[in-house]
């Protein structure tokens, strides 16, 4: 994911003069290429990530189009009154990348897990919230971002997530992709947990239940249109993502639902629990501890959709 979003960065500022991409001291080899090609709008800003994102805001009021990279954790937590007040109060088009999001960095600890952001950027004001699934919805994102007239959250894996399309797909923001159709359950992921779940939707196949699978990449703006049809059209809908189970996109949909009266569906929120991976392991053991393995997520679902029925 991280190299996609370099790639496409480089080639859209060698066109764009106004791109400048400002870094909280990693990725320095992974934008080799963007320093040599657009000479003098590579920032390091070193550990300082609130200067980071007051600066990014100063070169957006200057009518530039600044970029901030960093882990998810410190882009978001460390700096969140610099991305209210500075980013989001002066609806600045500002594009915040954080990368790691999830336990993508598990075995680093607690310091670089990021099971809060969606929750965090979602409420602020004049935030979009988007959260590709793989490479090639990191590429449509980003270009999507860049074209977008105000503060863009997106959320990346780390390296080497599986590919789920089969090329760059039509990508709007605010519009759920549907990945693979089914007729008894739709199960609703975001970001890159996606190919994940597809996994789930195969054990669930070979169980004779048939799983609709969306890419919600956008979590804010939601895609109320498609929500409605998939609650209208499905008596068990299930929402899938590497975050805490509070106030990330399962809540968004549930918050939702809460003014859409009767529904056809009922909702089921899969992510982490409120509590803090304290173990030691890598990005598979921390979703086998929080129950988001597609063994688990397929066992939980066929659990719910047989006690529902």
């Amino acid at each position: 994911m991280r190299n996609a979003f370099a790639s496409t960065l480089t080639k859209i500022a060698q066109t764009d003069q106004r791109i400048v991409l400002l870094s909280g001291d990693i990725g320095n080899k992974l934008f080799d290429s963007f320093k040599e090609q657009c000479p003098g709008r590579f920032f390091n800003c070193g550990v300082a990530e609130a200067n980071m994102t007051s600066m990014a805001a100063g070169m957006a009021l200057c009518g530039l189009r600044p970029v901030t990279y960093t882990i998810a954790s410190f882009v978001t937590v460390r700096c969140l009154e610099q991305i209210r007040i500075d980013v989001c109060y002066h609806n600045l088009p500002v594009i915040i990348v954080g990368v790691g999001a999830g336990l993508s960095y598990a075995e680093l600890g607690a310091t670089h897990h990021s099971c809060e952001d969606i929750a965090m950027m979602r409420v602020l004001p004049n935030m979009t919230v988007i959260c590709p699934a793989d490479s090639f919805e990191v590429r449509a994102a980003l270009r999507a971002a860049l074209k977008h007239n105000g503060p863009v959250y997106i959320r990346l894996g780390k390296k080497g997530e599986p590919i789920v399309h089969g090329g760059i797909p039509e990508f709007v923001i605010g519009k759920g992709i549907i990945v693979r159709d089914g007729k008894d359950v739709c199960l609703l992921s975001t970001g890159n947990i996606l190919s994940t779940v597809m996994e789930a939707a195969e054990m669930l196949q070979e169980r004779d239940i048939s799983a609709r699978v969306v890419s919600f990449h956008t979590v804010k703006p939601l895609d109320a249109e498609l929500l409605s049809q998939v609650f209208a059209q499905f008596r068990m809908v299930v929402s899938i993502e590497e975050h805490s189970i509070l106030g990330g996109f399962g809540s968004s949909i549930a918050e939702w639902l809460v003014g859409k009266g009767k529904t056809v569906g009922e909702l089921v929120c899969m992510g982490a629990a409120d509590t803090f991976f304290c173990e030691a392991g890598k990005q598979k053991d921390a979703r086998r501890y929080f129950s988001l393995t597609p063994e688990t997520i397929a066992k939980n679902t066929m659990e719910a959709f047989f006690k529902k029925s």
